[in-house]
């Protein structure tokens, strides 16, 4: 059954001096409006105790990035024409690199026009796009997320982890140097920042990519995906592991898993964060005292011999799969934007539904 969703096109284009300069005058409203919303609501909290709502302040503004200038044009305010995108107040259709066909004869709803720190332009476009469920298979496969393998397959098999930042490390630590030798307000400087904000850019670019293979790879294979709730902002508490971590992305590579299987129909499982993947024992059950993050390697009391992290893909694919059958606490909620705790109080979720046994 086909269905009707909203996808984004990402392009990158090059404007004129002309086509510059109105988005760059959007932008400088733009971040007065977003300064204003935040000092109301800060105003509004400590002063008077009091919350500014949804309706009162919209949230796109009220938490959009500063890292990268951002508009966004209402139909109203952009024409599409034969494949070409002109904006209100410039002369003639943007210069875009067309790196990917547009859904066919769709025509976008909202067009963003920004600028990264690096100085570069992307125009995303917004489209209805009708999808089909893919292919059906009964394939189910369990995710256990790491550092030197970004991801563990239940089936044993292990995606490489690239480090792209660590690849980069020695030029970006070099950019950043010839940045702190620059005066500040300086041109130089303003070049020196644009080259360390090029190397950051670089290793996102290569990061998103590479994180893109892997996530379509599961969606076409597997009807079922199950994962960790994992809570990464603690994670990242740990100064030993923190740049790792980060250079892994496993918030971004959930985020497409979410939305890919969304699009085509398949079934993403979330399990409780406490479940003991690490510890439990595929064969019999048994839960391990304890298990340091050393251990790669693990023989259980009734003899197994386990591979810690392939035994852990295969007990969280054995936690979803049992979850998803009781069709209860499939998803973990999600943690309040203004305590940083949830909402409702859970109880994991191994606890209620049984530990599995593979």
């Amino acid at each position: 059954m086909t269905q009707q969703v909203k996808r984004a096109f990402t392009y990158r284009f090059y404007p004129t001096g002309e086509q510059a300069a109105e988005p760059s005058r959007t932008f400088g409203s733009v971040r007065l409006v977003c300064n204003k919303a935040r000092e109301e609501r800060t105003r509004a909290w400590y002063g008077e105790q009091r919350r500014v709502s949804y309706v009162q302040s919209s949230a796109a503004l009220t938490h959009r990035e500063k890292a990268r200038a951002s508009a966004e044009y209402t139909r109203a305010a952009f024409s599409w024409r034969d494949g070409q995108l002109t904006l209100a107040k410039t002369a003639g259709p943007l210069d875009i690199r067309w790196s990917r066909p547009s859904p066919e004869g769709s025509e976008p709803t909202t067009v963003t026009v920004s600028r990264d720190t690096a100085g570069r332009w992307f125009v995303p476009l917004l489209c209805e796009e009708t999808t089909a469920p893919a292919s059906a298979t009964t394939a189910a496969v369990g995710l256990d997320a790491g550092i030197t393998s970004l991801v563990t397959l239940s089936t044993g098999e292990k995606v490489t982890n690239p480090r792209h930042e660590r690849r980069d490390r020695a030029r970006l630590a070099r950019a950043q140097r010839e940045l702190s030798c620059k005066a500040r307000g300086s041109a130089n400087r303003e070049k020196a920042r644009r080259k360390v904000a090029r190397v950051h850019a670089r290793i996102a670019d290569r990061r998103r990519d590479f994180l893109q293979k892997p996530s379509t790879r599961l969606v076409r294979e597997n009807q079922t995906v199950v994962i960790e709730d994992l809570t990464v902002r603690n994670l990242l508490k740990n100064h030993k592991l923190a740049r790792a971590i980060s250079d892994a992305s496993w918030t971004r590579l959930r985020s497409m898993l979410e939305y890919k299987y969304a699009w085509y129909g398949r079934e993403l499982v979330v399990i409780d964060r406490w479940f003991p993947s690490s510890k439990l024992c595929g064969t019999c059950g048994t839960v391990a005292p304890k298990m340091p993050l050393n251990v790669r390697a693990w023989t259980c009391g009734c003899g197994a011999v386990h591979d810690r992290d392939v035994n852990a893909a295969r007990s969280i694919k054995a936690a979803g799969l049992a979850v998803s059958a009781g069709g209860a606490g499939v998803r973990p909620q999600r943690e309040s934007s203004r305590t940083g705790q949830s909402s409702v109080k859970q109880e994991p979720q191994w606890a209620t539904a049984g530990i599995p046994r593979l």
